[in-house]
């Protein structure tokens, strides 16, 4: 332990004077046992910080196989090691100048004990939730309808929320926000997501059932909903299709859905194209305008991130192409989409890259980075910047 004496001489061969300085002193020692293995720091930003001192939690998510990410309860963080020059001291009871407020005429020393060092720490960058194991996950045993003839449903890989969180590298508010993009809900405790030709198999009965009620789809009863269709499917199933296509709302005491015309729309289109590779667009527009409930109009902009059109082709032509099937890393994400076209229009392309653009990004940002455009026939386009294996 130091004496105030040894620090004065210490002062005196640094050539500092102890009048420009605090009077108390803080001497540091290790303490036995001292390791850089004992403790990990984490730089957190303010939010974090007062997300911390409110009492809330944040996880750290991933498989071994995975990148570890840290999650608040709505917003996910890339962890990353950041190296710094300075051996960081951990010194608990340490008291920084503005706490020191002891005014006493004459100097004096305090031994304070480090318990542990660090030249390193964990870096916090906000990015995106990795959702698209989800769907992969839930459609491990997709929902098929109730079992029929006494048979028993498949029992394997089902999924509890907590099971999800486990597992997703998520915070709990996207995972719940993406489940309601998937339509995922639960059932029997399990979250499950319908199998699609029986998504459509509802879809089918709801607007079959506006067409021969003569309902406004802005107006669908959901009892008259119920009692109709309940025979056919269960009841809890009617009402979760109608949540996923309509928006739920009160007129004296009745329930209604109003039908959402895209996500209708959509649904529907997505049924024809899944059956063919390619479809003569004018042939798909006039089948599509055909399988909407009347009153509905099919509009190909409601196809944006899952059809992709050919206006080169001749006649033009119409294939699925989903957003969700393309990888979720940036370089990846380009390099498939180069592969499947080899110059892309900014109106084509941007449905799928808007989902990779950052906080404060935009997909223009995006396309200067990973794209190389030109002018062709008067039409800006974009192609890879680099070779692409086809």
């Amino acid at each position: 332990m130091r004496s105030l004496e040894e620090v004065q001489a210490t002062l005196e061969i640094a050539k500092l004077k102890e009048e420009d300085l605090l009077p108390t002193v803080q001497c540091l020692s290790f303490g036995d046992n001292v390791s850089s293995a004992d403790y990990c720091l984490m730089e957190l930003d303010e939010t974090l910080c007062k997300h911390i001192e409110a009492g809330e939690s944040l996880v750290i998510r991933g498989d071994k196989e995975e990148r570890a990410v840290l999650c608040s309860s709505n917003k996910t963080y890339d962890l990353k090691i950041a190296d710094t020059s300075n051996l960081l001291l951990f010194v608990p009871g340490g008291r920084t100048p503005d706490q020191l407020t002891d005014n006493q005429d004459s100097s004096h020393v305090v031994h304070t004990q480090v318990w542990g060092f660090c030249n390193s720490y964990w870096e916090l960058r906000k990015q995106r939730p990795k959702l698209k194991k989800l769907k992969k996950l839930l459609m491990e045993n997709p929902y098929e309808g109730p079992a029929l003839g006494g048979q028993e449903e498949n029992t394997e890989n089902r999924y509890t929320m907590e099971d999800l969180l486990e597992r997703i590298q998520a915070s709990e508010e996207e995972l719940k926000t993406h489940m309601e993009t998937i339509h995922a809900c639960q059932i029997k405790g399990y979250w499950r997501v319908l199998d699609f030709d029986y998504e459509m198999k509802l879809l089918g009965h709801v607007t079959q059932l506006v067409d021969s009620e003569s309902w406004s789809f802005n107006k669908v009863s959901l009892q008259t909903s119920l009692e109709e269709l309940g025979p056919l499917e269960p009841r809890e199933m009617i009402e979760h299709c109608l949540n996923c296509y309509g928006k739920r709302y009160s007129d004296n005491g009745e329930v209604f859905y109003a039908l959402n015309e895209d996500k209708v729309c959509w649904g529907l289109a997505l049924m024809l194209l899944q059956n063919a590779v390619k479809f003569n667009l004018k042939e798909f527009q006039d089948v599509w305008q055909q399988s909407v409930p009347e009153g509905m109009s099919t509009r190909l902009d409601q196809l944006k991130g899952v059809a992709l059109v050919d206006r080169t082709s001749r006649p033009e032509t119409i294939s699925l192409l989903r957003v969700e099937d393309l990888p979720e890393d940036t370089v990846e994400r380009f390099n498939q989409l180069f592969s499947l076209r080899e110059k892309w229009t900014e109106d084509d392309i941007t449905p799928y890259i808007q989902d990779l653009c950052g906080e404060k990004q935009t997909t223009g940002a995006l396309l200067t980075k990973y794209a190389r455009s030109s002018v062709q026939n008067g039409i800006k386009v974009f192609n890879s910047r680099r070779p692409v294996a086809t």
